[in-house]
């Protein structure tokens, strides 16, 4: 879904991993990123890993310093919310043109990461963890 306001068009993705949930909105621009109202880097605790890994999709269409990235991160941790950015800005940029996605699917940008935290279960400490056996 793409929206204008004022003769700006944004494209809109979003992204889950874990229990994380991520809006991406891309907005023509150079290149900033701002996650819940901070910049990308202070977000994401100028930890390079996450902010290569958020950028991803952009960074191999060579489109990052064309494109802000505007996301709203909920739930889960720095690494889920980074893969969920990286999920969002894919979407997005399929929206922006259609012949961005067999790049992106190639890549692995369009794929979600089913994996996610296992219950516990009753009678157990945690999902598998069983209480220590003694004979006596």
């Amino acid at each position: 879904m793409q929206a204008t306001d004022s003769n700006r068009v944004n494209y809109f993705g979003t992204g889950r991993r874990k229990s994380s949930v991520v809006r991406v909105r891309l907005v023509p621009g150079s290149g900033q990123m701002t996650v819940n109202g901070q910049p990308g880097e202070e977000y994401l605790q100028f930890n390079p890993a996450y902010l290569a890994i958020a950028k991803a999709p952009l960074e191999s269409l060579g489109l990052e310093n064309e494109y802000d990235i505007i996301a709203n991160a909920r739930g889960g941790g720095l690494t889920g919310q980074a893969d969920s950015i990286r999920l969002g800005v894919a979407r997005a940029l399929c929206q922006l043109d259609p012949e961005n996605r067999k790049p992106l699917k190639l890549e692995g940008y369009l794929t979600r990461d089913p994996r996610s935290k296992e219950r516990k279960k009753y009678g157990l400490k945690k999902a598998r963890k069983a209480p220590q056996y003694s004979k006596r």
